[in-house]
């Protein structure tokens, strides 16, 4: 039975190591996204309330975490937003739909919390069947007026974002340094570090925008 629940304190090192299996290698050779999520619990932009695990069979299999973010429109108003990641699924386990109960477990969470837009950077692949969409569909750009192809916009209440345009600021804990997330790396158990085509793949997305 799949079971999705609040992240506990005796959690925090299964659901490194599950995140750090789940990204190595993925989009550069090794990970930095383990070291997020040592690193985001402390910050004061994580939201505990949203932090949850999926466990099967008294396992866990799966996490999902939030931070805060905020849009500010073109006459400086700010707005509170959610960003969310990693979100991981153990790679035996992927593909079967736990991440999708996990990702909708949240999504409610967040509605019942008093938010009503999330915005990710990820693959559309992964996510628009989850209900994300392009940036530019709701006129949210970065901040140099860019709009990411990789940057994906979901209102978790219809017409939240009332057509203005918005400009987008993660949280400081998002910009991870590479330095230190390999020092923290070489600390744990050895995995080997190699190239697949899937880097490439995410390196022509990140560098990807939407005109």
């Amino acid at each position: 039975m799949i079971a999705i629940r609040r992240e506990r304190t005796d959690d925090w090192k299964a659901v490194e190591e599950l995140t750090r299996r789940a990204f190595y290698n993925i989009y550069v050779p090794g990970c930095v996204e383990h070291y997020l999520v040592h690193i985001m619990r402390g910050h004061e932009d994580f939201i505990p309330e949203l932090d949850f695990v999926a466990e099967l069979d008294g396992r866990v299999i799966g996490s999902i975490m939030y931070t805060k973010a905020v849009l500010t429109d073109g006459a400086g108003v700010q707005k509170d937003v959610l960003t969310f990641g990693p979100v991981c699924i153990e790679p035996e386990y992927q593909r079967r739909g736990y991440g999708k109960l996990l990702m909708e477990h949240s999504f409610e969470q967040a509605r019942s919390l008093g938010y009503d837009v999330i915005v990710i950077f990820g693959s559309p692949s992964n996510y628009v069947g989850r209900g994300f969409v392009s940036c530019k569909k709701h006129h949210v750009s970065l901040e140099n007026g860019k709009y990411p192809a990789a940057m994906l916009v979901k209102e978790l209440v219809s017409g939240a974002l009332g057509g203005k345009r918005w400009f987008y600021r993660d949280s400081p804990v998002m910009a991870v340094s590479e330095e230190e997330a390999r020092r923290y790396d070489d600390t744990l158990e050895p995995m080997k570090k190699s190239w697949q085509p899937s880097q490439e793949e995410f390196y022509i997305m990140s560098h990807s925008f939407v005109e």
